[in-house]
């Protein structure tokens, strides 16, 4: 594939339109007409929808685009660094992290990262939902316990665990007795199995509250409302305060936060050095690192 040609339709592409596209780049409105109909004549692909005043990519257009867009500025970054004899980070750096930790923490890393590499162009999306990294343009996904996929590689940074806490004022129940909850969603769990510092338990709940953030959670058991399962790094600091009674860690609620990107992309310098900085702020990964980092 000729990659001059493939740059000209990603131009277009990008721009909208041959005019646009050569008023942008000061190139010949011709030439990149001629480029990018030679690149349809490779691929024996029609690439763009043409009417008499408009320019539409077709769905093979818009794949190619976006599967071909951030490899090509990737490229051109690493031949600019190559060159400049440094591969400092710059450009834009998409990021979509999960909520909690966006509530809690990434306020503060994203400042900190912005500090260290002030010309890279940071914007983080807050979502817990599962992304397509290709198709959405993101270069780096923060998510919780990930399915395992061939596409992405990347490794955990942080590590969590759940606990059931309650306020003070809110006895623990009896063997048998139904204790309130305060749960996420709206799952309704029959029991809840946790290791005390007496053995093995299981806590009966009735959920008498349901909500969508688990900070919201926190808020309503201080509030006394019901027990809850939260992660230790969000009630460390109440634990400690007396303001969350710790009544046992929750049974195999391991929690591993994974920083992953394409693994058919190259590794841009942006990528790298947020990655970089996520160890630099918790170089051990543990959820007291990330209690203290959140009470700071």
């Amino acid at each position: 594939m000729d990659l001059v040609a493939l740059a000209d339709f990603n131009l277009v592409a990008r721009h909208g339109g041959f005019g646009k596209a050569a008023r942008a780049s000061g190139r010949p409105k011709a030439t990149l007409s001629r480029r990018v109909t030679e690149l349809e004549s490779a691929l024996q692909l029609r690439l763009f929808e043409r009417g008499t005043h408009s320019l539409k990519l077709t769905d093979e257009g818009r794949a190619l685009h976006e599967r071909t867009s951030v490899l090509l500025t990737e490229l051109d970054e690493t031949a600019a660094a190559i060159a400049s004899g440094a591969d400092k980070p710059r450009g834009r750096l998409r990021i979509s992290a999960p909520l909690l930790l966006s509530q809690t923490a990434m306020g503060k890393i994203a400042a900190g990262f912005a500090l260290k590499h002030p010309d890279v162009r940071l914007e983080i999306t807050t979502e817990d939902r599962p992304v397509d990294m290709i198709e959405e343009g993101y270069d780096l996904v923060i998510r919780v316990n990930p399915d395992s996929d061939e596409t992405l590689v990347g490794k955990p940074f942080l590590r969590d665990r759940l606990v059931v806490v309650a306020s003070p004022d809110l006895p623990i129940p009896a063997e048998g007795a139904l204790a309130p909850g305060v749960v996420r969603g709206t799952s309704i769990p029959q029991a809840w199995s946790v290791m005390t510092p007496t053995g093995p338990a299981a806590i009966n709940v009735d959920p008498v509250l349901a909500l969508s953030s688990l900070i919201m959670v926190r808020d309503a058991a201080r509030a006394g409302v019901g027990a809850a399962r939260l992660p230790i790094s969000l009630v460390a600091h109440d634990i400690a305060g007396g303001t969350l009674m710790h009544w046992g860690d929750v049974d195999q609620s391991e929690i591993a936060l994974w920083a992953l990107y394409p693994s058919r992309r190259l590794l841009s310098a942006r990528v790298s050095a947020f990655i970089d900085h996520l160890r630099q702020t918790f170089p051990n990964g543990t959820p007291d690192e990330l209690a203290a980092f959140i009470g700071r």
